[in-house]
C-alpha cells in the first residue's frame, strides 16, 4: 500500500469515529488484529457491540467505496467478527461497513451500512 493510500484510509478511518462518536457511539478499539483480518473500529452502544469495516475513496464517479466489499472479504469479516466477539465474551454483535468518499481537507461523505452480515 502507498504512503497516499495509508494517508487517505487513516482520513476515512479518523472520519468514520468522528461520525459514530457524534452519533453516541463509544470507541472501544480501532485497528484489532485477528488471526483472519483486522477490524478497522469496535465500537459500542449500549449493549450492542459494532465492528466497523471502514472503506474510503477518494472519487465515486463510477464507483463507490462499499463496491469494495468482495465475497472474500465479507468472509474475512465475519470470521474476524466472530473470533472478537468469542475472545472478548461479547453475546450481542453487529458487523457494519462505513463508505467515506473525500479527501483530507475536505468534509467527508459518509454511508453507513448497518449490520450486513
Amino acid at each position: 500500500m502507498t504512503q497516499h493510500n495509508r494517508q487517505i484510509g487513516a482520513w476515512g478511518e479518523q472520519a468514520a469515529v468522528d461520525w459514530l462518536t457524534e452519533r453516541g457511539y463509544e470507541i472501544i478499539a480501532r485497528n484489532v488484529r485477528t488471526p483472519y483480518g483486522e477490524i478497522d473500529i469496535v465500537a459500542r452502544q449500549g449493549d450492542v457491540t459494532v465492528l466497523v469495516e471502514v472503506k474510503t475513496l477518494v472519487s465515486s464517479k463510477n464507483f463507490f467505496p462499499e463496491h469494495n466489499i468482495t465475497a472474500r472479504k465479507r468472509e474475512h469479516m465475519l470470521n474476524a467478527g466472530q473470533h472478537y466477539a468469542m475472545e472478548h465474551e461479547i453475546d450481542h454483535w453487529q458487523i457494519d461497513v462505513i463508505a467515506v468518499e473525500g479527501r483530507p481537507g475536505s468534509t467527508p461523505v459518509i454511508t453507513w451500512f448497518e449490520n450486513v452480515l
